[in-house]
């Protein structure tokens, strides 16, 4: 996959349809989705338990576009090698979810996919700085992780512009998860981001038998933020 700063529109499918997921992968793609974002939760790390790799192997096939797989889980090194083989474009992992990030990239690495580091709301940007030259993307909370339909924490605004200005012409993309919407949008895109991830706000009003809800979200969504650049 080429790199490239354009905005592009990551469903959660946390907020799918969980007994249509086939489906509902192949309609958000169909509508313009660009990637496919994958929250893995553990019910330890986060209040929450979701998808072992068994489930992301299922999800696999449908995918045609990239499937961002977002590991909320401590520890995460012993999982990432079976998400990698589930199919996994990228992993990202937390950098607060054990003591060795640097060892857990080179872990993500070596498993040849993409390389995430996720920063939750009370990390600073500047934890991400010794690792920008071996990660793909940063992702930045703007919800505490855990669960879907949070409201935006705003600080990740101004944390977003920072990791920006860290990265610099480095091809790193800076992703936003968390109360991503029309308004929300606009504010991160400004500051540098440019993988949104959005769940409610793509899903709602739409389903698998109404899929063009999901393309009129995703086109707003994306409206909205190239409107701000």
């Amino acid at each position: 996959m080429s790199f490239d700063r354009s905005i592009k529109i990551a469903p959660s499918i946390l907020s799918a349809d969980f007994a249509n997921f086939g489906q509902e992968i192949q309609a958000i793609e169909a509508q313009g989705a660009d990637w496919v974002h994958v929250d893995v939760m553990d019910g330890h790390f986060v209040p929450n338990l979701t998808f072992g790799p068994p489930a992301v192997k299922a999800f696999r096939p449908h995918v045609k576009t990239f499937m961002d797989v977002h590991l909320m889980i401590a520890p995460v090194d012993p999982y990432i090698e079976a998400y990698a083989e589930a199919g996994a474009d990228m992993i990202t992992a937390h950098i607060e979810a054990g003591p060795h990030i640097h060892r857990t990239i080179q872990a993500i690495k070596a498993q040849g996919v993409k390389a995430g580091v996720a920063l939750n709301p009370a990390t600073p940007a500047e934890a991400v700085e010794y690792l920008l030259d071996m990660v793909d993307m940063v992702l930045v909370m703007t919800v505490n992780p855990g669960f879907g339909g949070q409201k935006f924490i705003h600080s990740g605004v101004e944390k977003v512009h920072k990791v920006r200005q860290m990265i610099g012409d480095r091809e790193i993309h800076i992703q936003v998860d968390g109360g991503v919407d029309v308004n929300t949008a606009p504010l991160v895109a400004a500051a540098g981001a440019d993988s949104l991830v959005a769940g409610s706000a793509v899903f709602k009003g739409g389903s698998v038998h109404a899929p063009e809800v999901y393309g009129d979200n995703i086109r707003a969504i994306r409206a909205a933020a190239n409107a701000a650049l």
